[in-house]
């Protein structure tokens, strides 16, 4: 209707009035769009640089643990990167659903518990041939030792420096640029059934195009380069730490461009040391998943608080549905789903919880937001969406579980495209009940 946003074709104040809100959303081919964009421009970066070493993208399950999520991205031929114990019962259901192969790289990162390191040689010795172990540590070296007949596949993570704005100089992730060759030379090249198969450099605030980037970049290519020079088996290069993903409406970033020049970059620097160049794997999380969500909220009250500030009170909660507005002031693309051709007003957002950290009142630079008029005799209320939630927001939050003054969990809906291509919308998960919550309590 007019007046009202349409996201992808799709009229969201349909799903508003069918579903209810608070909900959230995940519209499933975005996943796939994004993969097959990333998979394009590392194609045609090889093909520039004259590459010969393969490309290999990886999505980091942490993101979005969500099987419609995962499931979505495997139809694209990609890998998956684990953090935790858990995250390997999720590999082996969707290798016992005939979703996962056996061949697929599963990259093992993360802080290995006992556990962790049990459930990782039970893959292991099931056969997931592509399963490399990525240590944090030497400790995870020797917890490893002697576990399992089989070949373990073995990857180093540096421990890149922080940014200098940072609270702390060094990751707490990963192993120092100077021990890593020794840590090889040491330990690693004496056991018979392990093998280095790759170098992992995580950047914490993502690949952009800054000095630190580069230079971070340059001190990992450098190790690369002596590490290849005593072992000959390390063949892999995975530059975990994503894209970032449209936060507004005027995002601009040159996704070619970065791949282009980092390829380039990678392909001079083993020019240069006279080593072949490594295949490449990323690890993409938000950049996959992110922008295929969104959240939807009712404004139930307006509330003038003085003769500046008012007040539009969403049917959810900031802090329990996106924690990330919350705790690290993470920004979303806001816009309203109706009364697009009334006045706007500026006004603060405010969440259900009796916590004054509840708000989310900044959009751009501006401390402020321009929303349509809310009147008390209107007939219709105002529905807001914030754009591009679908990384992080839900496992940060939780599906179900104790919320902040026990609000409840959203809807979830699911948006996809049927083999005619058609827009189908189906409900994944019911708004959370209160004898949910009274039975987690012990009521």
């Amino acid at each position: 209707m007019e007046g009202e946003l349409q996201y992808r074709n799709i009229p969201l104040m349909n799903l508003a009035k069918k579903y209810g809100t608070p909900f959230r959303f995940s519209y499933l081919p975005k996943i796939s769009e994004n993969i097959q964009k990333a998979k394009f421009w590392f194609a045609d970066a090889f093909a520039e640089h004259n590459y010969n070493g393969t490309y290999n993208y990886c999505y980091c399950t942490k993101s979005s643990h969500y099987k419609y999520v995962i499931k979505e991205g495997l139809k694209n031929d990609i890998h998956l990167e684990t953090s935790s114990a858990f995250d390997l019962d999720l590999i082996l259901n969707l290798h016992n659903d005939g979703l996962l192969g056996k061949e697929r790289f599963i990259i093992c990162n993360g802080f290995k518990t006992d556990l962790y390191i049990d459930k990782i040689i039970e893959l292991i010795d099931m056969g997931f041939e592509n399963l490399h172990v990525v240590l944090d540590n030497t400790r995870e070296f020797h917890l490893l030792k002697g576990r399992t007949e089989k070949k373990i596949k073995l990857g180093i993570r540096i421990a890149a420096e922080e940014e200098p704005k940072f609270e702390f100089y060094t990751s707490r992730l990963g192993i120092g640029y100077k021990y890593i060759v020794p840590f090889y030379q040491d330990l690693i090249a004496e056991e018979p059934n392990m093998e280095l198969k790759m170098l992992h450099f995580f950047i914490n605030t993502g690949i952009r195009d800054t000095a630190y980037y580069w230079n971070e970049l340059r001190k990992c290519l450098n190790v690369y380069a002596k590490l290849k020079a005593v072992c000959d088996s390390v063949d892999s290069l995975n530059i975990g730490g994503g894209f970032p993903i449209k936060r507004s409406l005027n995002f601009s970033y040159d996704y070619a461009y970065m791949i282009k020049e980092i390829v380039g970059q990678i392909k001079q620097e083993c020019t240069e040391k006279n080593v072949r160049e490594p295949h490449i794997f990323t690890e993409f999380g938000s950049y996959t998943v992110g922008e295929s969500g969104g959240t939807v909220y009712k404004i139930l009250h307006q509330k003038r608080q003085n003769d500046r500030e008012r007040w539009d009170m969403i049917d959810g909660s900031f802090m329990t549905t996106l924690p990330d507005a919350w705790a690290i002031n993470e920004r979303f693309i806001l816009l309203p789903l109706n009364k697009w051709n009334k006045s706007y007003e500026r006004v603060l957002l405010g969440g259900l919880t009796c916590d004054s950290d509840d708000y989310y009142n900044s959009e751009q630079h501006v401390n402020a937001i321009y929303l349509p008029t809310v009147e008390d005799t209107d007939e219709e209320p105002l529905y807001i969406a914030f754009f591009n939630t679908g990384a992080y927001q839900e496992s940060l939050s939780g599906q179900g579980g104790i919320k902040h003054c026990l609000i409840p969990s959203p809807k979830k809906i699911l948006l996809y495209k049927d083999e005619h291509g058609n827009i189908k919308d189906e409900l994944f998960a019911e708004e959370q009940n209160v004898e949910s919550m009274m039975k987690i309590l012990g009521y």
